[in-house]
């Protein structure tokens, strides 16, 4: 079960832009990730790489902690996103994301936002 300083640690992460490493330092080996009703990824390795290959599509990515709640070794996280692609176009995304937690790792998230609606 993650401690609130532990979680504020994880988010003090992404909000600082290092989503690749947030995974490979909060996230178990074997975690999965999940985009609304799509299949889910699995692996971290996995993840690191999917999350490389976003960033560099890049520009600019904005990260946003709107608000978070621990309940026991579940999490949610209310996260704002701006991103800016390399032509520049924009994408706002307001998402929430449930964690299962095994101690102080992530090992299961699934996001959940409207990918069509623009901010």
């Amino acid at each position: 079960m993650p401690s609130r300083a532990h979680l504020d640690e994880f988010i003090a992460v992404v909000e600082s832009g290092d989503h690749a490493g947030a995974i490979e330092r909060f996230y178990t080996e074997d975690a999965s990730m999940q985009e609304n009703a799509a299949p889910p990824r699995v692996g971290r390795d996995h993840l690191v790489g999917h999350e490389r290959a976003v960033l560099e599509r890049m520009a600019a990515v904005h990260s946003k902690c709107v608000s978070s709640t621990v309940e026991g070794d579940r999490v949610a996280i209310h996260w704002n996103f701006e991103m800016t692609d390399k032509s520049g176009k924009k994408r706002y995304f307001d998402e929430v994301a449930l964690q299962e937690w095994r101690g102080d790792k992530i090992f299961r998230e699934r996001f959940f936002y409207d990918p069509s609606k623009p901010k």
